[in-house]
């Protein structure tokens, strides 16, 4: 009996399939000290939001940790990139939803992407919420998004309180700021 080569790379190419899933569903190990344990937010299973610093549109640096010590509002990180197609069309929602809950922070990081093509894709949809740019790859291997966009609720102690992976709109997170912020 022969065997057909073609098996031996179906079986290989399910095999790599099943591990890369496994890899991306599988939850972060946050190895960032933020000072703060899941005892101390008093949420129970919490997982914090791992730190990031990153270089912003308007040349200065946002960094999610001294954000949190020093403004204290709870933080709506969004990662998009300029050749997703939903990115572009959440983005004036955002920008929207920004202006109308400015009790809450809002940033949006370009992942997978180079600075470039970010910043001529925010050219072209012009937002007034704080952008930053993924250079080293630090917030998308930190969060490990599913696909894009993908956007974190953070409350001001640092605990992620929701992952929304897909395109959101203005009443979304409308909703969902009354949920978690009341």
């Amino acid at each position: 009996m022969t065997h057909r080569p073609w098996n031996v790379r179906y079986t290989l190419l399910l095999i790599s399939s099943v591990a890369l899933i496994a890899t991306a569903c599988s939850s972060a190990t946050d190895e960032t000290d933020h000072g703060l344990d899941a005892e101390d937010t008093g949420v129970t299973n919490a997982e914090l939001a791992p730190d990031f610093a990153v270089p912003t549109s308007d040349g200065g640096t946002f960094n999610l940790d001294a954000h949190l010590a020093s403004d204290g509002r709870p933080v709506f990180l969004n990662l998009w990139a300029s050749w997703c197609f939903p990115c572009r069309e959440e983005m004036p929602a955002i920008d929207a939803a920004s202006k109308l809950h400015t009790d809450v922070a809002f940033i949006g990081v370009s992942v997978q992407d180079t600075t470039g093509e970010a910043q001529a894709f925010l050219d072209e949809v012009k937002v007034g919420y704080t952008i930053g740019f993924d250079e080293d790859n630090i917030v998308d291997n930190e969060y490990r998004p599913l696909g894009l966009p993908a956007s974190y609720i953070i409350s001001s102690d640092g605990v992620i309180l929701e992952r929304i992976f897909g395109k959101v709109t203005e009443e979304d997170l409308a909703k969902k700021f009354a949920e978690h912020f009341g």
